[in-house]
């Protein structure tokens, strides 16, 4: 008698049981890992670091005993050798309590460490990859210029090679991590600058700067910040900085594929500190429109209650699920992502920020003040607005990827 073959599994049992949000125990346990490193070590001292617009090295090196700093960064380097489904987990968790301290997070783990352990040599991976995934070293990317910011390529700060060193002179602004505290420069930065190819014309490159350099000082650390308080940006000077020619990414002209390459990480990472910020704030609104009564019953029987709440909601699962759709298909080795990690951003930036006003709304006065936290994350939010690419970029770079190939896009 043949034996009787077990049933197949159909593919609609498959995906339904597919979690999209943490797809292995891996993730799972990540998750939970970060949820309770929130509630223990982060949430305390967010609403105090904001208010004195401070960055938490302390607590930034404890995520570095996690094993976050490296999350990208493969296992047999140090690295937490995981994807950037992981990534997008870290950086929601984290927002949703203190996304001030998440930037300096994303600045250290997305635009230096995987920046430069996708471009690096062994030489250098010996060198400093230690330092900057253990945290011992705090790391900064440096791109945008007192007049430059979306117009990359409009930058004029110039390395020029002297023998077996670069003299890096331009300043760059903006820069999360920049510094630790008024008077004291961050350890380690990956600094885009303009060199002159054998053709005459300026290609692009990119160096490592560590602080100690000569040439190299802090201009000034920006203060009164609207939101992201509790990370610290300043404005870097290079005077004819003196920088190893061990100590360039690549080849000279490398850069650009360098930058393109990792803003697509960085800006699926600020996508998914929208999701914290959006979640958190269905959170508390959901909660106190439950408790809170008016005219003898809770708000959340109001339909403008209703209305902000149930939009919250829909928006910031609708967001999410695009993050880690995007997240699920990248590969961090190659470009090319570049269509859809704009579209997340520009999708979950403006999701952040209008279900963090309408949680202000629905608190009311409460919702005004610190204390209730959604104040805090709508100050916060606005700058996803802007920083990692500006709104008006993304529809630019969604515009034009289509205009070459609208059927990929639309997954024809």
């Amino acid at each position: 008698m043949e034996a009787r073959k077990e049933p197949e599994t159909r593919p609609e049992q498959d995906a339904r049981s597919f979690d999209l949000f943490q797809p292995t125990d891996e993730h799972r346990m990540l998750r939970r890992t970060l949820r309770d490193f929130v509630e223990r070590e982060v949430e305390p001292q967010a609403l105090e670091h904001d208010r004195h617009e401070r960055f938490n090295l302390e607590l930034f090196r404890k995520t570095g005993e996690l094993g976050l700093l490296g999350i990208t960064v493969p296992a047999e380097d140090g690295g937490g050798g995981m994807d950037p489904i992981a990534a997008v987990i870290v950086h929601e968790e984290l927002s949703s309590s203190d996304p001030g301290f998440c930037l300096a997070y994303l600045a250290h783990a997305l635009l230096f460490v995987n920046n430069f352990y996708r471009n690096s040599n062994e030489d250098q991976r010996s060198r400093y990859l230690a330092k900057v995934v253990s945290g011992e070293w705090l790391g900064g990317m440096c791109m945008s210029e007192p007049d430059v910011g979306t117009d990359v390529l409009g930058m004029k700060t110039r390395a020029v090679k002297k023998g077996e060193k670069y003299l890096l002179t331009g300043r760059k602004m903006w820069i999360t991590n920049g510094s630790i505290d008024e008077k004291t420069l961050g350890d380690i930065f990956l600094v885009y600058a303009k060199t002159e190819g054998a053709d005459g014309k300026d290609k692009l490159s990119s160096f490592l700067v560590r602080k100690g350099a000569a040439g190299f000082s802090l201009g000034q650390k920006i203060k009164d910040k609207t939101g992201m308080r509790a990370s610290s940006t300043a404005e870097l000077v290079f005077d004819a900085a003196e920088v190893p020619v061990l100590d360039r990414l690549g080849a000279e002209g490398d850069a650009l594929m360098h930058m393109m390459r990792n803003l697509e990480i960085e800006r699926v990472g600020l996508a998914a500190m929208s999701l914290g910020i959006g979640r958190r704030c269905v959170e508390v609104m959901s909660r106190y429109a439950n408790d809170r009564k008016a005219f003898g019953k809770p708000i959340r029987d109001f339909g403008q209650i209703q209305r902000y709440i149930g939009r919250s909601y829909a928006s910031w699962k609708a967001a999410r699920t695009y993050v880690y759709d995007v997240a699920r298909r990248m590969d961090l080795s190659r470009p090319g992502n570049r269509l859809d990690s704009d579209g997340v951003k520009l999708v979950a930036a403006e999701m952040g920020k209008e279900v963090a006003d309408n949680a202000i709304q629905v608190l009311g006065g409460y919702g005004y003040v610190g204390e209730y936290v959604v104040e805090r994350l709508w100050r916060d939010a606005k700058l996803l607005e802007i920083g990692g690419g500006t709104m008006e970029a993304h529809e630019k770079n969604i515009t034009k990827d289509l205009s070459q190939d609208v059927s990929r896009g639309l997954g024809e």
